[in-house]
């Protein structure tokens, strides 16, 4: 089973999206979009970015985890991982992203 697509509706109106591996563990979790369609065109992006190794970034966090950023061809973060206790953990994040993001299947969340 591939991973697939969670698009959901904020509680503030906004739309955002996670992605999930097979096993339903959230691998990234993106921006917040005004509109569904700036949220699927998101989905998009990372279907089309999320195979190329130039456009992750691992980063730290103030508290010293390891995190990833997808980013698109304009360099505008698309998403962002979970906090990884390592370096080797961020690593993992980003092979499972690459496996996982080009699914196609899109679980809509959106209704009330």
């Amino acid at each position: 089973m591939a991973g697939c697509y969670e698009l959901k509706k904020a509680k503030n109106g906004e739309f955002f999206f996670n992605l999930l591996a097979a096993n339903g563990q959230n691998i990234l979790k993106s921006e917040m979009y005004s509109s569904r369609a700036a949220a699927e065109n998101g989905i998009a992006s990372v279907q089309s970015n999320c195979t190329e190794d130039g456009q992750y970034e691992c980063k730290e966090s103030s508290n010293g985890k390891a995190y990833f950023v997808l980013k698109a061809k304009n360099h505008q973060v698309i998403g962002q991982s979970q906090m990884y206790e390592s370096d080797s953990g961020c690593q993992n994040g980003i092979e499972s992203c690459k496996t996982n993001g080009t699914s196609t299947t899109i679980k809509d969340l959106t209704a009330d």
